[in-house]
């Protein structure tokens, strides 16, 4: 099992290696984050023997513990590891491109969505999206929003954010979160052995990485404003989805509803008709930013506004991979630090809460039959665990043939 990183000179095989191996990931890993982590397992642990348990688990925790798409972040990690730089690259590239590609093909199909779905097909996929989110919802609170000051900090973030709507109020939530949680959720915790293969990438270029992640958040919407350039708004919305998002790309689909179709940019019917085609495709869920960036109508759409949204949307990812991976063996052994991200991670939950109620609720439920299918949605999603790409493409077939 090769457990140091590569040397230079192997990169090019690798690299080549890296992107077959992923591609393969990319064809065939159906059922969203959590399998796919179990799949990579079994592809880069069992088969290939990349690296070992201890090392998967430490790469996961790191993944968990950043925002953005983790399995796509688990993977560009191993892809890291595996062949440097370029291999990072290639385990992005490969995992992202085939359902990437398909999403942004399907936008060209958009404007005659609705019309060849029906309004029964895409009212089903709003109940079971309501489904899909509140199960979030309640699995990420119970991992991150235990105990009264956790429950507090989430209840009241979530409370706020139905108060002020947009990125500012957020960005101004997950602070506040973090200072709380600096200041009253300080527990000591033991840490993992140290890693060899995390301190692969050199300081300079992580402080480089995290730098970059910074100013970027902080920036876009501000330049986006400020030259009234539409492209850079799209990225600044797409880059600001992946930087925020705790959770997967289940979490990111109330965010951008109301990013996008909030702001008008494109329509309630195709936002949902390309969310329920994502769910029937291998892949990460976050390639769904390539249908909504080609498919809007403010920025240059088509397969330009698709790949801008694809790239702003995974970038905040592979920046803080690179800019945390060398500190990682360090930070999750400093109490600051984590009790730091307590509170960013309940204000998470408070934020995905905020947003289940208005847009996700808002705009599915019509009438009081509405409540009991989506209650429905959700006996299917956690009682019986079926994956949430049955329950989703199910709702909208069955409330699309039979009528609602």
């Amino acid at each position: 099992m090769d457990e140091t990183p590569p040397p230079p000179k192997a990169w090019p095989n690798r690299t080549w290696e890296v992107f077959q191996a992923f591609l393969a990931q990319g064809l065939t890993a159906f059922g969203g984050p959590v399998a796919h982590l179990s799949y990579f397992r079994r592809e880069f642990v069992e088969r290939r023997a990349w690296l070992s348990e201890a090392a998967f688990a430490d790469l996961l925790a790191l993944a968990q513990f950043l925002p953005g798409p983790a399995s796509s972040q688990l993977g560009m990690a191993i892809g890291l590891r595996r062949a440097g730089y370029p291999g990072m690259l290639a385990a992005w590239l490969g995992f992202t491109l085939p359902a990437g590609a398909a999403m942004i093909g399907l936008a060209y199909a958009a404007p005659h969505l609705t019309a060849a779905l029906g309004k029964g097909f895409l009212h089903g996929l709003q109940i079971a999206v309501c489904a899909v989110v509140l199960q979030a919802v309640i699995a990420m609170a119970r991992a991150l929003a235990v105990g009264p000051i956790r429950g507090g900090i989430a209840i009241g973030a979530a409370a706020g954010l139905l108060i002020a709507h947009g990125p500012v109020p957020q960005i101004m939530a997950l602070a506040a979160g973090g200072l709380f949680g600096l200041v009253l959720l300080r527990e000591p915790a033991a840490a993992p052995p140290d890693d060899p293969a995390t301190h692969q990438v050199p300081v300079p270029v992580s402080i480089a990485a995290l730098s970059a992640f910074g100013l970027l958040l902080a920036l876009l919407p501000f330049l986006a404003d400020y030259l009234d350039d539409p492209t850079l708004g799209l990225a600044s919305v797409f880059y600001r989805a992946g930087a925020l998002v705790f959770g997967g790309g289940h979490v990111v689909l109330p965010l951008l509803q109301s990013e996008i179709v909030g702001r008008g940019w494109l329509d309630e019917d195709t936002f949902l008709g390309g969310y329920g085609l994502v769910q029937a495709l291998p892949g990460p869920l976050f390639s769904f930013a390539g249908f909504v960036g080609a498919a809007q109508q403010v920025a240059p759409a088509g397969w330009r506004g698709g790949l801008v949204a694809l790239a702003a949307i995974f970038l905040p990812g592979m920046l803080l991979i690179l800019g945390v991976l060398p500190f990682w063996d360090r930070l999750k052994a400093q109490t600051g630090a984590r009790a730091a991200l307590a509170g960013v991670n309940a204000v998470v939950v408070g934020l995905l809460a905020a947003a289940l109620w208005d847009p996700v609720l808002t705009t599915a439920i019509h009438r009081p039959s509405d409540w009991a299918l989506a209650a429905g949605a959700f006996v299917f999603l956690a009682v019986a665990k079926l994956p949430p790409w049955v329950v989703v493409l199910g709702f909208a077939l069955a409330i699309g043939v039979f009528g609602h």
